[in-house]
């Protein structure tokens, strides 16, 4: 059984296994505000209006990312429909890239048995396989971004060819262009930094003259600079909103009020690294030893740097969001795969045992968790996630377990199987088993009767009145006029002021005379918005409402 990684029909059996499970998934939950319904509405309007170049939201130019994630699904929309499963397959593509890129990565610099365990290091660590399922920016850039990390590895590995050298090196650069594509300069900067620290700390100087800077820049620049051109030649005031206000604004200024303690992305990394997390630290360590590496380049090193400094920069920044260090994940793979094919059996009876307590730890939080709801109503939706989290607890308890016993028996590679389908069999079932709250925070349990009050219909006005629903508006398959609204807006809203009504009193005004007309209208609102438009005798009637807001309609 320590040969599992040399049986291929097992290893393609696996990983077929591994992409239908992950790729079905995809359609098994709604799409989760705020992030999954404003991208899925962006792709939307981009799909619907047909212009790829400036990218909308609700209607309103919409410049806070470039438009690789816009441009892919909407494309998905395009050959599929729209739906769900569409929205996010690009992500779960890319969370399938990485696994396989990183998988071959490990094969080509290390050897078979440690690509091997790459691969399932990666496919079954907690917040790789959460964010392959979740339609955001975070997943497509780290896609990218592992293209851009492997294929350095691999072109810069001793022993590679001249001919192997500059086309990795050229897939390099072309990750990088297409991570600045996905979400901006950090898809440069943070690979260009990663580089400068590994020759400072290697001091292997002579890396700079294998990167094939002339080919790689022509090629870099040839993907990542056409749209930049374009969307600033159609709306000049883009330039300074994206490369200044965010990014140098986001990362300097707390006006986007997204800080957070200095030791979040710790934290992250830990729980993100379940259920490997009892051989994380020893990984990072081993990283920066030498033991092994004669050669001129270090790629362990490489890959410790990469972790560690796209970790302490976003650490260093006054926005703090969870999706930023996900890119560390495949660095992260590649290190602890090392580490379990030469650590101790200590190491891996301990990462076994670590899984299973985190096993009896969701089980032990199965009771009370109906004491999580924080609105009105939703402990039966609590109640109903708690048979999935059950279920998870216990296939990670149960392959804790497993895993211990093979790890006390040397089975390493058994050991690494079972303990990987634990962790991608648990995060799996409690993805799905979220859809009934999915479903809540989404709105779409309004989506009836606001299509039966004429939400639908295009002649019919729909306002969103003090809130914006992300994903409403994505089902809804239309834009709706915001009011006394404007949060990410605001950019947009400066340009075109007149696809919003800036107070309340204003949009009472319009409202009444839509009555006085006999016109129909719908908004969406905040309970306690609706409860004071009624005791100020506005003409309304309420049509549906849930903990979270309310739908009106003139009639």
């Amino acid at each position: 059984m320590n040969d599992l990684h040399r049986n291929k029909t097992f290893t393609w059996t696996l990983l077929i296994a591994f992409a239908i499970v992950l790729l079905y998934v995809l359609g098994a939950r709604t799409l989760v505000p705020p992030d999954e319904g404003r991208y899925a509405e962006m792709a939307r309007e981009m799909f619907a209006s047909g212009d790829w170049v400036t990218t909308r939201l609700n209607g309103i130019k919409y410049f806070e990312k470039p438009p690789l994630q816009t441009w892919m699904n909407a494309l998905s929309f395009t050959l599929f429909g729209l739906g769900d499963w569409q929205a996010r397959l690009w992500t779960g593509l890319c969370g399938l890239f990485g696994v396989v890129l990183t998988g071959y990565a490990g094969t080509r610099v290390f050897g078979a048995r440690i690509g091997f365990y790459a691969a399932l290091v990666l496919g079954s660590s907690f917040y790789w396989v959460a964010c392959s399922q979740i339609d955001s920016l975070d997943m497509g850039l780290s896609g990218m971004m592992t293209l851009a990390l492997c294929a350095l590895l691999v072109a810069q590995r001793d022993g590679a060819s001249e001919t192997e050298r500059r086309n990795w090196m050229l897939a390099c650069w072309a990750g990088m262009a297409l991570s600045v594509l996905a979400k901006g300069l950090i898809g440069l900067m943070l690979p260009g930094g990663v580089l400068v620290v590994y020759t400072l700390v290697s001091r292997d100087w002579a890396i700079w003259k294998r990167l094939h800077l002339v080919k790689g820049l022509i090629l870099f620049f040839a993907i990542a600079t056409p749209w930049f051109v374009l969307v600033g030649m159609k709306n000049p005031e883009q330039p300074h909103f994206f490369f200044i206000h965010e990014h140098f604004d986001r990362f300097l200024k707390k006006e986007h009020h997204r800080e957070a303690a200095w030791w979040v992305f710790f934290a992250l990394l830990a729980a993100g690294s379940v259920p490997w997390l009892g051989v994380l630290v020893q990984s990072l360590v081993a990283g920066a030893r030498r033991n092994g590496e004669a050669g001129t380049f270090r790629p362990r090193l490489m890959l410790l740097v990469w972790v560690a400094f796209i970790v302490l920069f976003f650490t260093k920044s006054n926005s703090k969001l969870p999706g930023y260090i996900l890119p560390v994940f495949p660095g992260v793979a590649l290190l602890v795969a090392h580490y379990l094919d030469g650590g101790t059996r200590r190491g891996r009876m301990v990462t076994a045992g670590l899984t299973a307590l985190m096993g009896i730890a969701l089980l032990v939080t199965v009771p009370f968790m109906q004491k999580l709801a924080k609105h009105a109503g939703e402990d039966v939706l609590y109640a109903a996630y708690q048979p999935w989290v059950l279920a998870a607890g216990l296939v990670l308890l149960i392959g804790g377990c497993l895993a211990m016993l093979y790890a006390r028996q040397m089975l390493r590679d058994l050991f690494v199987v079972v303990l990987a389908v634990a962790g991608f069999a648990g995060t799996e079932l409690m993805l799905v088993g979220f859809e009934p709250i999915g479903q809540v925070r989404a709105g779409v349990n309004l989506l009836p009767a606001l299509k039966a009050a004429g939400a639908a219909d295009p002649a019919v006005n729909v306002y969103s009145v003090g809130i914006y629903e992300q994903s409403l508006t994505f089902y809804l398959r239309r834009p709706v006029v915001l009011v006394d609204y404007r949060d990410e807006f605001d950019f947009g809203l400066q340009q075109q002021p007149e696809l919003a009504i800036p107070d309340i009193p204003a949009f009472v005004a319009t409202w009444r005379a839509a009555a006085a007309a006999g016109r129909r209208a719908v908004a969406i609102t905040r309970p306690e918005i609706a409860a004071e438009l009624k005791r100020q005798g506005v003409p309304l009637r309420i049509v549906a409402a849930d903990a979270r807001r309310t739908v009106i309609a003139t009639f």
